[in-house]
């Protein structure tokens, strides 16, 4: 099932993806309802609306030997604000005072049930499924030390464009960022340093997550800057492609 939020004639709403058709979302354990419309008519916005969203930073193999890192003995851990949430098609907004921001596409858990001191084996219960994300980075901001503001300002974390909630086996998919049609980033999430089940046990341990919430699992070799103009898309198979256009600040 491909799950999505949208905006359609002043309201927004929560569907099912169809082909391109948006249901109305199921109710109970009733079938997907009647047809709100086509996705030319609607725009689609953040799949969720998290409350949390906790992400996992250098968790690919091939970063950490791009970096000359060492393989992590335990997850990196850091947050992101709501406030950084944006939908598909949306404009990343790149902030007048910096001079380098960088895309880091990745894959994002959308977290389906409440979920405290959850084991890694019991870790696919406590999924809704999988989206695309671009854990966008002021790197001027990372560098001097101001993480926060690095990673959280207005517009810093498109999700999208839907949840997919089929996805059997989240270690056999590949992600791959295109930069205005060139290749920038390709890996199988296999290169995971820690995978999404090891990620959400340690997450868990000390942060509740709620349905909604999201997990953010790293991003592979290749992140790079954005500069306005650029189309920078995500896309992962089985799942979809997020895409999202950089401008300047007004």
């Amino acid at each position: 099932m491909r799950i999505v939020r949208y905006w359609l004639e002043g309201r927004t709403g929560r569907g099912v993806l169809t082909g391109d058709e948006v249901r109305e979302f199921p109710d109970g354990n009733t079938e997907s309802g009647a047809v709100v419309g086509r996705l030319s008519e609607l725009t689609l916005l953040s799949p969720c609306d998290p409350r949390t969203i906790v992400c996992a930073g250098s968790n690919y193999g091939g970063q950490l030997a791009e970096k000359g890192m060492p393989r992590p003995q335990q997850p990196s851990l850091f947050l992101k604000g709501r406030n950084a949430i944006t939908g598909p098609d949306a404009v990343i907004v790149r902030p007048a005072e910096v001079q380098r921001l960088e895309y880091e596409g990745e894959l994002a858990v959308v977290i389906g049930r409440t979920a405290r001191h959850i084991p890694a084996d019991r870790a696919a219960d406590f999924i809704l499924g999988y989206t695309c994300a671009n854990d966008v980075t002021a790197h001027d901001w990372r560098a001097d030390g101001q993480w926060a503001r690095a990673k959280s300002a207005d517009t810093f974390c498109p999700l999208g464009p839907w949840i997919e909630t089929e996805i059997p086996d989240p270690t056999a998919l590949r992600i791959t960022t295109r930069l205005s049609d060139r290749t920038v980033q390709e890996a199988p999430t296999s290169d995971m340093v820690f995978g999404v089940a090891e990620l959400l046990a340690y997450v868990t341990r000390w942060i509740t997550l709620e349905p909604g919430d999201v997990l953010l699992t790293g991003s592979p070799a290749g992140v790079g800057p954005m500069q306005p103009g650029d189309i920078v898309e995500v896309e992962i198979s089985g799942i979809g492609t997020l895409r999202n256009t950089v401008a300047g600040q007004s």
